[in-house]
């Protein structure tokens, strides 16, 4: 007999993912044999010069996977997944905590989720304590935090990959919550599959729902904790989940969950498309000089025209995460609207200002 149906799930989709990493792990091994001679240099995290060089004929170190958990049932499921699929694929696995030490106890609840972590067999399994700060908001700053943390954490290990337990119930919120701010179809298609530096970042679970998660969890008897913050209404995407979703859910009945997800994904191909002719169209709107000329950027389709001008933006030193629709939406009538307006002042400093035709984006 086999495992649970919930079981099943989550330990298919671990595994695909883990076949992912192992592909582009493969490749980026060739790739790197090729440009050394077929010279393979071996990650460890211990001083370059004790690094010993391999024969061309021994394989490279076997991958670590990271899984950051909280001790929920998204974390744990996600946890458990990994110590159970990455063995039988050759792959090192192991866990990393966060503690936001925003609540009484969290060390201790971070130290049991450590305990959880090495009874399921992964190594190195640790809590990381953050300091979590004060831009954005309460939410965005501890998930800066958290996730500077992690990279700090997959650097010091030299992991290939850490997993991350967002399911289709977070992707439909994050989708809802990018509506919400008015911020484009790069906001509608919610979190990627993959993403962070080097494809750093995988979420194994965003085509199953948080049900199963839990279900996997019950099943396998592994405790689960439950943040009291996700049931707070002082925070958004508290309220999202538990009153904002359920009326949408009432309103036009089941399967709202998964048709945002759908929308997710339809958003992110058609973001990915648009990037990639913003990107190949920008150097022919710019003169010899480098500057933007208003009147090729006039011809080019809004949606690219925009991308090319947030881009700019970002260049001269802009923040990505304080430059909104609003302002881009500024910028742009410079070329579509000018009638001789002043300079427009963005985030980070950055003046943009239209002269003898030509649109000057420039720090101060």
């Amino acid at each position: 007999m086999g495992p649970h149906p919930a079981v099943a799930a989550i330990r298919l989709a671990v595994r695909r993912v883990l076949h992912d990493i192992l592909t582009d792990n493969s490749r980026h091994s060739r790739t790197t044999g090729e440009r050394t001679g077929g010279r393979i240099v071996a990650r460890l995290t211990r001083p370059t010069g004790d690094i010993p060089e391999q024969s061309p004929n021994e394989r490279p170190p076997s991958p670590l996977v990271l899984v950051a958990c909280s001790g929920g049932a998204d974390s744990m499921a996600l946890a458990s997944a990994l110590a159970f699929e990455a063995p039988k694929l050759g792959v090192r696995a192991g866990g990393i905590t966060v503690d936001h030490g925003l609540q009484p106890g969290s060390d201790l609840r971070a130290e049991e989720v450590v305990l959880r972590l090495r009874e399921l067999g992964l190594d190195p399994a640790e809590s990381i304590t953050v300091t979590v700060g004060r831009d954005g908001g309460p939410e965005a700053a501890a998930r800066d935090a958290r996730y500077a943390a992690l990279d700090a954490a997959a650097e010091r290990h030299g992991a290939t990959a850490v997993l991350l337990g967002h399911t289709r119930d977070d992707q439909a919120e994050t989708v809802l919550l990018g509506l919400a701010r008015g911020s484009g179809i790069r906001s509608l298609s919610g979190m990627a599959a993959v993403s962070g530096a080097g494809g750093r970042y995988r979420r194994p679970f965003l085509q199953l729902d948080r049900q199963t998660a839990r279900k996997a969890c019950l099943v396998q008897s592994l405790p689960v904790w439950d943040d009291p913050h996700n049931a707070d209404p002082a925070y958004t995407r508290s309220r999202l989940r538990h009153e904002g979703l359920p009326a949408l859910e009432k309103a036009l009945g089941k399967g709202v969950v998964e048709a945002l997800a759908r929308t997710a994904q339809l958003s992110r191909d058609d973001a990915d498309a648009l990037d990639t002719w913003a990107s190949q169209a920008e150097a022919s709107v710019r003169d010899a000089a480098g500057l933007l000329e208003c009147a090729k950027l006039y011809a080019l389709p809004p949606a690219v025209r925009r991308r090319i001008l947030r881009r700019a933006a970002i260049e001269a030193g802009a923040p990505a995460g304080s430059l909104f629709a609003r302002h881009i939406e500024e910028v742009d009538r410079l070329i579509t609207g000018w009638r001789g307006q002043g300079a427009i002042n963005l985030p980070g400093k950055v003046v943009a200002r239209r002269q003898g035709g030509r649109l000057v984006i420039r720090q101060g």
